[in-house]
């Protein structure tokens, strides 16, 4: 992950960080991707596992929460090195992946159970 730039020697506690606007879209980009990677992966998970109803959206529940802990853990639990806030890593994407979760889901469980 790219982090912002640090030119200055010494900080003032007022000043506010800059961001690489590149750097930042870039992050972005690895959130979204690995949400949607995950989400794909739990959703096969589930439908194998023969889950079913509310117990499915559980998982995928249980799935985004480890992603986001593992990109904190990746990006060394500085968040703000390499994003604005915490809501960029934490929540950004979380709904984004559900569909590919309840399509891949589906597509499992009817190959395994169904048929």
């Amino acid at each position: 992950m790219a982090s912002h730039d640090e030119s200055g020697k010494k900080s003032n506690e007022n000043e506010v960080p800059t961001f690489n606007a590149e750097n930042l879209q870039s992050n972005m980009k690895v959130v979204y991707y690995c949400r949607t990677f995950m989400s794909i992966i739990g959703g096969v998970i589930a439908g194998i596992c023969g889950f079913t109803g509310l117990m499915g959206f559980v998982v995928y529940v249980m799935v985004m929460a480890i992603t986001s802990v593992c990109l904190t853990a990746r990006a060394g639990f500085s968040i703000h090195s390499y994003f604005d806030s915490w809501n960029r890593v934490l929540l950004d994407g979380f709904l984004g992946g559900l569909l590919s979760f309840v399509l891949f889901w589906t597509f499992a469980y009817d190959i395994v159970h169904i048929f």
